[in-house]
């Protein structure tokens, strides 16, 4: 008789978001005449910019013409959009990344959930916390977690670095060594980031240690202080102890067209073993690549307009991220992030759990966030607001929360 994968079957309850969707379908199902607003899950709201648009359009030109037509991608994705992100992301910014050493797929989320299959079962993670969900839940889907702890919210063979107010929300080497670090910088949810001096330690610790670096830069494009880097290999070392992944989905509004690319240097080894051979390998097995026309629009991204015109969605989203923390300061609220991230990261008032606040907010003010310790125990007593909706209900939703 077939039988289901017990590792699986140790993942708490649903996916964090799910749930948020779930209770804002029952309240709208209970109260038709509310509108509600939505300022919870990361997905953005501006239309794909006119640029990218155009690329499409020429790319699903090039599939009616036998002599343009294109079928599977090569594994690694096609060299065009390889090129441009090396010399664009890289390059251009003093980091030593080759085309070679890019991996497109089909988008971060996917690559932040399966970079984990080239580690060994055994590996120790260590994540930052709050941290995003996919990356403790893929490892405990993949049984390297160990028991989960009912009244820590802990798993045993998980290393937690708690990024909280005190320490301006950035992690502090732990002290037992992880063999695989988890970091997302400008951080989800809090919205924090780290200095190029700071970064360059933890690449060092890395290295002296052993470890590798699980780099997600998904947000880069919202650094807007001069002294954050935008890429880990800004850092001498890196090439030798990280992984980074970038994702086409907050810069460039592809949520619902799917683009991404993971970076494996070739320097990066276990022994005699290169990583980035590992996963040439899954990547070619278990293929998750974007097609021929998403990649075409991903290249559109690096031209002259493609830039200039994301460069203006992306000041759109921070204009929103700016209103929300300015007003939430002034109505009395603590509130941090929203500066080089488009997330704020609200401190509940009178010490509230995450959901009981989260269940305030949607019955006073008809306001949907995202309940901080969905993303671990230390988001608890927080809450996240993202700055992807448009200004109109930006403005609105702010003043409702000031009215509770």
């Amino acid at each position: 008789m077939f039988r289901p994968n017990n590792d699986y079957l140790k993942l708490r309850g649903s996916y964090l978001f799910s749930t948020v969707a779930k209770k804002q379908r029952e309240f709208q199902e209970a109260n038709p005449d509310k509108e509600i607003i939505r300022l919870s899950i990361g997905d953005v709201t501006q239309p794909l910019a006119p640029v990218i648009i155009d690329a499409l359009h020429k790319a699903v030109d090039e599939m009616a013409v036998a002599e343009t037509f294109k079928g599977y991608a090569p594994d690694l994705g096609y060299e065009f959009l390889r090129k441009a992100a090396a010399e664009n992301d890289y390059k251009a910014r003093g980091c030593d990344i080759s085309p070679d050493e890019i991996f497109v797929s089909d988008g971060a989320k996917g690559d932040c959930g399966n970079i984990q299959e080239i580690f060994d079962k055994d590996c120790k993670v260590a994540v930052c916390d709050p941290v995003y969900p996919v990356y403790v839940d893929t490892n405990v889907m993949a049984g390297r977690t160990g028991v989960f702890d009912e009244v820590t919210e802990t798993w045993s063979n998980v290393i937690y670095m708690p990024c909280t107010a005190e320490n301006n929300f950035m992690p502090d080497f732990p002290k037992e060594v992880p063999d695989i670090i988890y970091l997302c910088f400008p951080n989800n949810p809090t919205g924090g980031v780290i200095t190029k001096e700071r970064l360059q330690g933890w690449v060092d610790y890395a290295n002296k240690n052993g470890a590798v670096i699980i780099y997600d830069a998904a947000y880069e494009a919202y650094i807007s202080e001069q002294d954050i880097p935008h890429s880990i290999y800004e850092c001498e070392g890196a090439r030798t102890c990280a992984i980074e992944i970038h994702s086409f989905s907050k810069n460039a509004g592809f949520t619902g067209v799917r683009l991404g690319y993971t970076v494996i240097p070739k320097d990066l080894k276990s022994g005699d073993v290169a990583l980035h051979s590992l996963w040439a390998r899954r990547h070619g097995t278990k293929y998750n690549g974007a097609p021929y026309i998403i990649q075409r629009a991903g290249e559109a991204v690096y031209s002259a307009e493609g830039k200039k015109q994301l460069s203006e969605q992306v000041a759109y989203y921070m204009k929103n991220a700016a209103y929300i923390l300015n007003g939430l300061k002034s109505a009395g609220y603590e509130a941090y992030g929203g500066v080089n991230a488009p997330y704020i990261w609200l401190h509940t008032p009178d010490n509230m759990t995450s959901w009981d606040f989260f269940d305030m907010m949607l019955e006073k003010a008809g306001v949907v966030g995202t309940p901080g310790s969905g993303f671990g125990p230390s988001g608890e007593h927080y809450f996240r607001l993202t700055a992807f909706g448009s200004y109109e209900n930006t403005v609105a939703a702010v003043e409702r929360i000031k009215a509770m």
